[in-house]
């Protein structure tokens, strides 16, 4: 098809009134580029809803019991399992994450290990605190010395963070760490503030902005059918 066919009518045509129909290929063209990218756009943000539902569900799901470790690692229990595990605080290897916000304020997260009977070292998110306003003068979040502790929280990831990962940490302090963490529970001592929520926008979001998508390409259909109406005589 040679480039100025892209102007010529497609073979449709109808009178609605004294107006003529007659869409031309660019146009349509476009119309099906731009409603196929905004409807699969829409199917996407709602697969991510529907998988953000399911982590949500699954948050929900893991606050009906306590499991109880013992021999098992953090890493051999569900995501966002609430546990109760034995344990001695090593409050002389804390760690502060940094660039973290609660509630539109700037802080750390506290992250002390935990070093179990049988050896096994878990990070356990103490909460989050404030930013003094001078990064030479870090929150003070020392521990009272403690024997042995029952700890309880929820099972989690490591903030998703360009540094540091688990290895690093690890390294940091000589011994190796868990795969996943704890959050502390906010009825437990020795913490801070400890909001904990689901991971991500709330799944009616997603939804929402699917909605937004598909609208677009309704849009873009009643666009094609205005500038495709033309008086008779009219340059196509």
């Amino acid at each position: 098809m040679a480039f100025g066919a892209w102007s010529n009518p497609v073979p449709v045509r109808f009178s609605p009134g004294s107006r003529v129909f007659t869409p031309t290929w660019g146009l349509t063209a476009l119309l099906l580029a731009l409603c196929a990218t905004f409807v699969a756009l829409g199917r996407w943000q709602w697969q991510r809803g529907t998988a953000r539902q399911a982590e949500w569900d699954k948050f929900a799901r893991g606050a009906e019991k306590v499991l109880a470790l013992d021999a098992l690692g953090v890493g051999e229990v569900p995501r966002f399992q609430r546990v109760s595990v034995l344990g001695r605080f090593d409050s002389a290897h804390q760690f502060l994450l940094d660039n973290r916000t609660h509630e539109g304020r700037a802080g750390y997260e506290v992250l002390t290990p935990l070093q179990r009977p049988d050896g096994r070292v878990v990070l356990v998110d103490r909460g989050w605190v404030p930013f003094t306003g001078l990064r030479d003068r870090l929150p003070g979040v020392a521990l009272k010395a403690h024997d042995v502790v029952t700890v309880s929280g929820r099972v989690d990831e490591l903030p998703i963070t360009s540094y540091p990962a688990m290895g690093e940490l690890s390294a940091a302090i000589g011994r190796p760490l868990e795969p996943r963490i704890l959050l502390l529970d906010p009825q437990q001592p020795d913490g801070y503030v400890r909001d904990w929520r689901p991971p991500g926008l709330q799944p009616i979001r997603h939804w929402s902005y699917a909605v937004q998508w598909w609208c677009f390409a309704a849009l873009a259909l009643v666009l094609w059918v205005v500038l495709s109406v033309r008086r008779p005589g009219d340059n196509a």
